[in-house]
């Protein structure tokens, strides 16, 4: 790592916890590993929430009384009218409120008035490198592709992240490369190798990072040991 990267406000490794499941947050934020938490519709309507207002700032309060250091929470309407309105809305619950809107021209015309705004964003539904290229000249904090989609589509998803960071990297942006749809720490950490910093992922993904039989054999061998004195 450079001296340049290392003094940027970007730098150093952030995990995100990808649920909108209030019982995962109880159960994994206070491990102190996960900066904050990310949501989108589709996680909302699977912990059987509302993609409306007054349920995501119930929901971002809990959030942030469970140490989350942001909560990402997508705007949603299909027009960049609608967008930037629920865009707005969102930003005001909380300035650790991060608005995620679609790499597309409606989301991106919406997220051009919200950065006026002064509202952090993450750009999402990102494929490819050319996307982030327009996340970063938009000025967005986070751009979130999403690596098992792309591999699932037969696409090269790792090669293809890879060189979204080096692109971003390039021309010295600070804009975080936000890797989503991950399926097993194997996944963060062939990233990791390659410099990618920011992940979020499941519980699931999550409880896979401790499911080590030769660290669990360890550690009962030192409980045997200590209750034996």
């Amino acid at each position: 790592m450079t001296s340049t990267k290392a003094s940027s406000p970007a730098a150093g490794l952030r995990f995100l916890l990808d649920t909108a499941d209030r019982g995962a947050w109880a159960e994994w934020l206070p491990l102190g590993f996960f900066h904050g938490v990310t949501t989108n519709p589709v996680l909302l309507e699977a912990a059987g929430l509302p993609c409306a207002i007054p349920a995501l700032e119930t929901l971002a309060r809990t959030a942030f009384d469970l140490g989350a250091g942001e909560i990402h929470m997508q705007t949603w309407g299909r027009t960049r009218d609608r967008y930037a309105d629920h865009g707005r809305a969102l930003a005001a619950i909380d300035g650790r409120v991060v608005v995620k809107a679609p790499t597309t021209v409606e989301g991106v015309a919406a997220a051009a008035r919200l950065k006026g705004d002064g509202v952090r964003l993450t750009m999402t539904a990102v494929y490819s490198a050319a996307q982030t290229l327009v996340a970063s000249a938009l000025g967005a904090d986070y751009a979130a592709p999403y690596l098992g989609r792309m591999n699932d589509a037969g696409h090269d998803g790792f090669g293809e992240i890879a060189g979204m960071a080096r692109a971003a990297r390039a021309h010295g942006s600070t804009m975080r490369i936000l890797v989503a749809s991950l399926r097993d720490p194997g996944d963060v950490v062939r990233l990791a190798e390659q410099g990618l910093d920011t992940f979020t992922f499941s519980p699931k993904v999550a409880a896979a990072f401790f499911a080590d039989d030769l660290a669990r054999q360890a550690v009962e061998a030192f409980e045997v040991a200590a209750e034996s004195r």
